[in-house]
């Protein structure tokens, strides 16, 4: 592609001048847009070569969720993970490891092997899903670790549904806290922040998020939470799945571009726009605006 055609290409990306909010070049430490592999479509090795090639620059990341790299052939695995490699993008195995547990201590170190040989980068430990003694999984996010793999623990944000206003009033997209709060969902949370720190202690690369509850939509952020979660664990070491547009845009926004968002592959283009924009340029993806009252 020539210089020109390429200005054109480009010509939507309007970044900032503060290049300091702008990202670096791949593999990137902040601003990661990892996208979802096969499960809810299927993405046949055409399709995601397509991706890669129009779109790789802006990817960062592969995630086959939901254990479908388990559904998958190996060949077809390791062809799809040596394309993504050829782009710059990492590979994780999405939350699977949970399902080894009944077979014994010593099925998760296999898994862990069979992960390194097939290419995979990263291994996604559901701790939810897990149900396991915080010690050992510290000696799971250090047995990936010593595979020599990345290791990003998968914790679930829930809060207390009474604490959801009823009066629809918000601030920017997120709910305005009621009074009086319980103080529920602030202790789930604390007891997550202090589980994740540890296992950054213990050699975890990324927390991930699942803020279904806290962030599905974007009428329904809980900001609270999520400003809480990042302000103890850093912008840097925290995802959050981005489960639509307007979701993304309210992460833009308040956040900017660094901050790291798990999204569909349908959302990669749009995802890049508001990052470059700061999400100043897509009013066809916001709702109507929401001010305290």
């Amino acid at each position: 592609m020539s210089s020109s055609s390429s200005s054109v290409y480009y010509g939507w990306k309007m970044f900032e001048e503060d290049r300091e909010e702008d990202r670096p070049e791949k593999p990137r430490r902040f601003g990661v847009t990892e996208m979802r592999g096969p499960q809810y479509n299927l993405l046949t090795q055409n399709l995601l070569q397509d991706i890669f090639e129009s779109m790789g620059q802006f990817v960062d990341g592969l995630k086959f969720s939901g254990g479908s790299n388990s559904l998958m052939p190996k060949s077809f695995l390791k062809e799809v993970i040596d394309m993504a490699h050829q782009h710059d993008i990492y590979v994780s195995t999405g939350d699977w490891a949970e399902h080894l547990l009944r077979k014994g201590p010593s099925a998760f170190k296999e898994y862990v092997q069979e992960c390194k040989s097939l290419g995979f980068d990263t291994v996604e430990l559901n701790v939810g899903s897990l149900s396991i003694p915080e010690e050992t999984l510290l000696r799971y996010v250090r047995l990936i670790k010593s595979g020599g793999l990345k290791a990003k623990p998968q914790f679930a944000v829930k809060f207390n549904k009474s604490d959801i206003p009823t009066d629809r009033h918000r601030a920017f997209g997120a709910y305005v806290p009621p009074e009086p709060r319980s103080s529920e969902f602030v202790e789930d949370v604390d007891h997550l922040i202090r589980r994740a720190e540890r296992c950054l202690e213990a050699g975890a690369d990324m927390i991930m998020i699942d803020a279904d509850d806290v962030c599905r939509d974007a009428d329904s952020l809980r900001g609270d939470i999520i400003a809480k979660v990042i302000g103890r664990l850093g912008i840097e070491r925290t995802m959050f799945e981005a489960s639509n547009p307007k979701t993304s845009e309210w992460f833009i926004k308040r956040y900017g571009p660094k901050v790291n968002l798990f999204v569909d592959h349908s959302q990669v283009i749009g995802l890049e726009c508001l990052r470059g924009r700061k999400g100043t340029g897509h009013a066809s993806l916001r709702g109507p605006p929401y001010f305290l009252s």
